[in-house]
């Protein structure tokens, strides 16, 4: 269930998740519009996202611990985050169009929505923490059901 206490690694995660996502405030993608996302995605999306900033910081299960098989979790988690933070690279270097910011990764799709939901539910894994893991598919449905629905709307545009 997991053990109350802070969670470096969870504010690591954290702040990879939240710098890039402020500078994208500023950096938006040519035409994007929230207007027609579906307000129980946005509902679920904002629960997720409180779950799992919650979750992430308030468990130190979560931190890393003496090297074993299971640490692979970590591992994999950890290189989601990295993948995640390489996209907004792009993002930023690139023309910053509804495209380019919904555009895959490495035959990934929608990874700006599905890289941190996949490290939060791996990190939940390896940190044997359930309510992480609950928080992280709740924050994947709305997050990346609205990326989703964005993209085929660039598609079909």
């Amino acid at each position: 269930m997991g053990h109350l206490g802070f969670s470096y690694t969870g504010a690591v995660y954290l702040v990879m998740l939240f710098v890039p996502n402020i500078l994208w405030a500023w950096n938006r993608p040519a035409g994007y519009s929230a207007e027609s996302e579906s307000r129980v995605m946005q509902a679920l999306e904002r629960l997720g996202e409180i779950g799992v900033t919650c979750c992430a910081l308030i468990f130190k299960d979560l931190n890393p611990r003496p090297w074993s098989p299971w640490s692979l979790w970590l591992a994999a988690s950890f290189g989601a985050m990295v993948l995640y933070e390489l996209w907004w690279v792009r993002y930023f270097r690139g023309p910053k169009t509804m495209g380019s910011f919904y555009g895959s990764l490495l035959g990934i799709p929608v990874p700006g929505a599905v890289l941190p939901v996949a490290a939060f539910l791996l990190l939940s894994i390896y940190g044997r923490v359930i309510w992480l893991a609950g928080a992280a598919v709740v924050l994947g449905i709305g997050h990346i059901g609205i990326h989703l629905r964005h993209r085929q709307e660039v598609k079909q545009s």
